[in-house]
Order: C-alpha cells, then structure tokens, then sequence
C-alpha cells in the first residue's frame, strides 16, 4: 500500500498533538488579525491548552459570512490577510441565500491542491488515468480540484458543464477512465447515454466521484449508478467555504477520510448543543487549522454526519465520515416525525420498479403537515400502478414511520438535473411562526 503523504497514516495520538498545535496557531492568528475574531472570541476563550477547550469558542455559520461581507464586502472582517496576499476565491451557490466569497492566499491553494491530489490517489487514481472533470468552473470551489487529477498526472479533461450529448460525445472521443460529477447528473447522464444509443456500461468509465448531495453515501444509489455505468463509485465531501472536497473514499470504501491535518471535526447534536459519540447522527462542525486568509473557527456545516476513529483497512488514521444523511435544514417534521430525504431515496432507489427519480411535496392542511413522493415507474413496468403505489406508502411507513401520499408518474415526468438536485418543494407558509 502507497500513500500520497505520510501524514495520511500518523498514530492518531500523535495527529491529536499536531491538531491541538495547530488549533492554539489558529485562534492567536485569527484575533490578531481579523477584526471579527477580536471581536468575536472572548478573551476568556482565546487560550486553547487542551482538546476540551475547543468547545467554549463561540461557533459561526453561513449566515455570519454573509452578514460579515455585507457589512464590508467583498471579503468581510474575517479576513486574516491583506486582499494583496488573496489570489482566489470561490463563491457558495447562493441556494441558503447570497454567495459567499471564500479566499485563498497562495499557501492556502497551494494546499488545498495538494490535499486533492492526496484524496485522487487513496481513490485509485494514477498517471496512467485519464480524469474528466464534469463540474462547474464559474466561482465554484469544486472547479480547482482538477488540478489535483493534474498533480498525480493523470490526462486531465476540464469538460465543466456543458450539454449532456457532448460530454457523452468527449466520454467516447478521449475515453476518460474517471469522472467526476454529482451523483444526480452521474445517473442522469448514464440514462441520458442509453437513450441516444451510448451503452455507458461498455464504455471506458472504470471509477465515479461523485459530490454535492449525499446520493453517493446512499447504497442503493450507489450501486444504481454502479450498476448503469458498470464502474466503482467513490462518494466525496466538499465545502465551499473551506476548499473543495474535504473527506472521500479510498479504494477501500470503508467511509470518508477527512483532512484530518487541515480541519478539526465535532459532531454536536442540534438540540442539545452536546457531542455525540461515534456512530451517532450530529452536525459537523469544522474547524480549519491551516488556514491563511480566512480561517474558521466551529463553522456550523448545516450537514448532518455520523463518523467513525478507528483505523481503515487502508492503513490511514484519519477518521472516516460513515454517513453523509443531508442537511439540518433539509430536515423535514411531518406529524412530529423527523424525515430526511436521503433516507427517502434509499427506499425509491432499492425498487426496481421505478427510475429513481423522486421529489417532496409537503403541504399544510387542517393545520397538520402533509408528504407527497412524486416518483416514476420505468418504461418496462406493466404492473397494477395503485399496488406499486401502495408498496412504496408500506415500505416508507414501515421504515419511517411516517405516512405519506405516493404519486407513481410515467418515465421523464420529474425533471432532471444537470447539477445539485431539487428534491423539496414546501409549499406550507410560517412553518416557523405557528
């Protein structure tokens, strides 16, 4: 077994020390120099001797970002470093509210390509690969990490997004051995393939990364991508406003490595504030330790995660993400039951009998909450429609415990995506307010 760095596999006591070091440099670096964090951490707060100190610092989300650029934009107080030693930044979607920049100082890039570089290899990728690289370009933190693929030397293909038939049309003409893509445009692009007589399952596709929604952590999403493209599917984690992808799978698949060396992981729980224990659903919270120009400290990730400390069978110490479930904020309450969409799909996705598309209606009636599944049956279904409905209701009953109204369309009904898909149509109004 090979490693890109030996970092990868340091005794996790030692990687603890390192990260510790790293944490006290962090906070000293943000209150000197960034006005938010003087401001922001009290001085109480600021003198971080051991790993349990950590949870008194004050945490920020999303929301603070934005409100700290629009106070002074573009860059906001957090901001570490003179914008002379900025030499990139990405911007977030926007899908939460405004874009937020993300900067990079040189260092920063440097190595955060590195670390891409780093996640490529424990995946199987090598120079004698041909890499696609099937993400957007325009401000988005994903679009870099093809220069990760460059640095292990692989024959790199900047595609971006662009219509579906001629990314089919590069896929046959250069014969990429990997791509990278989101899982929902992965299925919809091998669909897409079939359809125009592309058999995706025969073509020279042997590895899938896929980021930006948690179908790759999905099994049965995994391995209806597996299955159509014939080729291993590796589930990574990114975040834009740390750098791009952040955690992935290694040719083992026994979870995500994280950048254990570049960001510190805690898991709390939504509701009481408190870690969990391995194994158990929280948000991550991350903070970055290497960071120049704009570090965080306890950014709430919105994202909730299980994980897991003990070494892989790859050799590397690096704790694993074990489940990537969604969002806090794509959490659904139906009838007092907590519904995420992930665990949805699981159940569309296991039935052969449908195309796996899906999307979530939920509606207010008489004062209660309300869950419509839109699905889609495949072409070859000649069954009775009102009994696949009815298995579908049974199953997510069953496995939930939540009632729900199934709606079984014909195949290409629901729309597809060509990037991040749009699973949740609410309809109900001051859900927050009553």
């Amino acid at each position: 077994m090979t490693y890109w760095d030996p970092i990868e596999t340091m005794p996790r006591e030692e990687l603890e020390e390192y990260q510790l070091k790293k944490m006290r440099a962090t906070v000293r670096h943000a209150v000197k120099q960034s006005p938010y964090y003087a401001r922001h951490i009290p001085k109480e707060c600021r003198d971080v001797r051991t790993m349990q100190d950590i949870a008194r610092l004050p945490a920020c989300d999303k929301d603070d970002i934005r409100k700290d650029q629009e106070v002074m934009p573009p860059l906001g107080r957090m901001l570490c470093v003179p914008e002379e030693k900025v030499v990139y930044i990405s911007a977030s979607s926007g899908s939460t509210g405004a874009p937020t920049a993300s900067p990079f100082t040189q260092l920063d890039f440097d190595e955060w390509i590195d670390y891409e570089a780093r996640l490529f290899y424990s995946s199987g990728l090598r120079n004698t690969d041909r890499y696609c690289h099937a993400l957007n370009f325009s401000l988005f933190v994903g679009g870099p990490c093809v220069l990760g693929a460059q640095k292990v030397g692989a024959l790199s293909i900047h595609a971006g997004t662009i219509p579906s038939e001629r990314l089919i049309k590069i896929i046959d003409q250069f014969k990429p051995t990997v791509i990278w893509t989101t899982p929902s445009y992965a299925w919809y692009l091998g669909e897409t393939a079939e359809k125009i007589g592309f058999d995706p399952a025969a073509s020279s596709i042997k590895r899938l990364f896929v980021a930006g929604e948690p179908g790759g952590s999905i099994e049965t999403t995994r391995r209806r991508i597996e299955s159509l493209w014939n080729a291993s599917v590796h589930d990574y984690y990114g975040i834009s406003d740390i750098f791009g992808a952040c955690a992935g799978e290694c040719t083992a698949k026994e979870g995500l490595h994280l950048a254990e060396d570049h960001m510190l992981l805690e898991v709390i729980d939504p509701e009481t504030n408190e870690h969990v224990a391995e194994g158990e659903k929280g948000e991550m919270y991350l903070t970055t330790l290497r960071k120049e120009a704009r570090p965080l400290i306890r950014f709430r990730t919105g994202d909730i995660v299980t994980y897991e400390t003990d070494q892989c069978s790859c050799g590397r110490t690096h704790l694993r993400l074990t489940g990537i479930h969604g969002r806090v904020d794509d959490m659904l309450i139906i009838k007092g039951v907590n519904v995420m969409p992930s665990a949805i799909e699981s159940i569309i996705r296991s039935n052969e009998d449908l195309t796996g598309e899906y999307r979530l209606l939920v509606t207010r009636e008489n004062h209660l909450d309300s869950l419509t599944v839109e699905t889609e049956h495949v072409d070859r279904f000649k069954g009775n429609l009102a009994q696949l409905e009815q298995k579908i209701q049974h199953d997510i009953k069953a496995t939930l415990g939540v009632s729900t109204r199934i709606v079984v369309y014909d195949e290409d009904t629901l729309p597809r995506a060509t990037h991040k898909a749009k699973r949740i149509i609410d309809k109900r109004e001051h859900v927050w307010n009553e």
